[in-house]
């Protein structure tokens, strides 16, 4: 057993237990039983096929004895940078039943070099992907950078899965309190930290959400945001909670999201806005009256338009506001009997397993009154184990009394929901993929013509927020991009306006006043270009 350096305090742990917040199920067990009460039955769903829960475990327990032959022991990483298929969710049971700790937070928009250097961060001993998958990897030697990691024990593409039939020789891992999940996640240093989860940690959310909206065996449960974004794993775990179907984003080829939601009879969705507007916007085109046969729109990420939940509430579907992040999972949403306007304006009130307070910005030790806007913070069962690896950012991220500092601001309503007011963070999301403007900045100063630079959201209907990189310099907005190609971007992190500015509005230390240049930008009194970054291919 590789041993984790966690915040699992017992006294705290024995308290969560005793409340019923945390339990001795681990993903796995789970799983197996759902498998012994029903092997017949649905389970998963990609594309490509559907297996029973009995196929399911058959399937998972292959994987887990080939893991377990190539070397790997309890603590082991596995990591995964490969599309929606099942195969996701089936490496991750397979490591919760020999106790290695998944990672699947790589995403899609990684360049090679980015994914070698946090595999080598977290020493993985395994690596699950597939070819040509990811922001440069056509034009890299994926492979042969692979062969310089000398921890990695096993890698495995879509061909080289193992097929049914083998069993670990050991009997299943059965502590729900040992990291089983790793998700890289980011402030905007550019440098990811990297969160711990249990089963306990991850389960002690998805219990509340599966018991309030009221899922249950017949619940079909797919998730539009990617198998690398967090948001699928709080519907994973949702789908190991109550029993029913889960279903990836994984529509066979030529199908469209909402021919594959029609198809498979989703009843709970999970994405985030952009989601939702696209799909309505689909329905629109189409003239498809309803959603087939959705009850509940999860969203997260964004706030929700008024014109879209009015859509779906027009529907007979409930949309569901949520709030939270990787470090505590969906912790606070809205709830059934919450009218629209609750929806619309709040993230709700949550479940037990998280309490928050909010904080003076500018003193997070100091708790503010009722009503005032702060920092949010928080603490409970569904809580981070702290970051892989990187003491002083966990003790950064808690003040005096050990509140979890978010990074967001909030306040609360007179009913005692959530309103999320704005970050703290430096952070741009676009269209739910985060971009740290840190990174871009960083990048533009390596141009020898860039006095100073700043990159910051400009406000988008469908995508919520676009990057907006003004400089001060002798640059124009093509050759900027192509200088940002050049040093390393990701085409999905490049800015999409443009602004070249004589001077920018500064606070008194000399920093760069970002909230003001947003300001500017809403006002008309700054006019950004649009620019589209292009390869050398022609392609987008």
């Amino acid at each position: 057993m590789r041993p984790f350096l966690t915040l699992h305090d017992p006294a705290q742990a024995q308290a969560y237990y005793d409340q019923g917040l945390w339990t001795d199920d681990t993903f796995y067990g789970l799983m197996a039983g759902h498998a012994a009460d029903r092997p017949d039955e649905a389970a998963l769903r990609d594309g490509e096929g559907r297996i029973t829960w009995g196929e399911l475990q058959a399937s998972v327990d292959a994987i887990a004895a080939d893991l377990s032959a190539k070397g790997l022991v309890a603590g082991d990483r596995v990591s995964l940078w490969a599309s929606n298929r099942m195969d996701g969710v089936i490496f991750f049971l397979a490591c919760s039943r020999q106790g290695f700790a998944c990672n699947p937070s790589l995403h899609r928009t990684h360049t090679c070099a980015e994914i070698i250097e946090l595999l080598t961060r977290l020493g993985s001993a395994a690596v699950v992907t597939e070819p040509g998958w990811g922001a440069d990897r056509d034009d890299q030697d994926f492979d042969a950078m692979l062969n310089g990691l000398a921890f990695l024990k096993a890698r495995y593409t879509p061909e080289t899965v193992p097929s049914a039939g083998a069993v670990p020789a050991t009997t299943p891992h059965g502590n729900a309190n040992a990291v089983g999940y790793l998700a890289f996640t980011s402030g905007t240093t550019g440098a990811p930290k990297c969160v711990m989860h249990s089963a306990n940690t991850l389960m002690a959310n998805a219990r509340d959400l599966a018991r309030d909206w009221g899922l249950t065996r017949q619940s079909k449960v797919l998730s539009l945001s990617p198998l690398s974004h967090h948001i699928a794993w709080v519907g994973v775990a949702q789908w190991l909670i109550c029993g029913g179907e889960m279903i990836t984003d994984d529509p066979p080829a030529g199908t469209s999201r909402l021919d594959w939601i029609i198809d498979t009879a989703a009843t709970y969705v999970l994405g985030v806005p952009t989601h939702a507007m696209d799909l309505l916007a689909q329905q629109k085109t189409q003239g498809v009256e309803r959603l087939g046969s959705v009850e509940t729109f999860y969203m997260a990420g964004s706030p929700i338009p008024p014109t879209v939940a009015e859509a779906f509430v027009n529907q007979g579907i409930k949309p569901q506001n949520v709030y939270g992040m990787t470090e505590n999972s969906s912790h606070q949403y809205t709830h059934p009997d919450d009218d629209t306007e609750t929806i619309i304006k709040t993230c709700g009130r949550g479940g037990p397993a998280y309490e928050i307070r909010i904080f003076d910005s500018e003193n997070p030790d100091l708790e503010v009154p009722a009503g005032t806007v702060g920092q949010i913070g928080g603490r409970g069962a569904c809580l981070t184990l702290g970051y892989f690896a990187n003491q002083d950012a966990t003790q950064a991220s808690f003040n005096c009394d050990g509140w979890f500092m978010s990074g967001d601001l909030g306040s609360f309503d007179d009913a005692g929901n959530l309103i999320v007011e704005g970050r703290l963070k430096d952070l741009i999301i676009r269209g739910g993929h985060n971009i740290y403007p840190s990174h871009i900045e960083a990048l533009t100063m390596r141009h020898p013509d860039v006095e100073k630079a700043a990159a910051f959201p400009v406000a988008d209907e469908r995508l919520g927020e676009r990057v907006c990189l003004a400089i001060i310099g002798a640059v124009n907005g093509d050759a900027m991009l192509a200088h940002l190609a050049k040093e390393g971007l990701s085409k999905y992190d490049m800015p999409e306006f443009f602004s070249r500015v004589e001077d920018f509005p500064l606070t008194a230390s000399g920093k760069i006043l970002k909230r003001d240049l947003v300001a500017m930008a809403q006002r008309g009194d700054l006019i950004p270009d649009p620019v589209r970054y292009q390869s050398e291919e022609g392609g987008n």
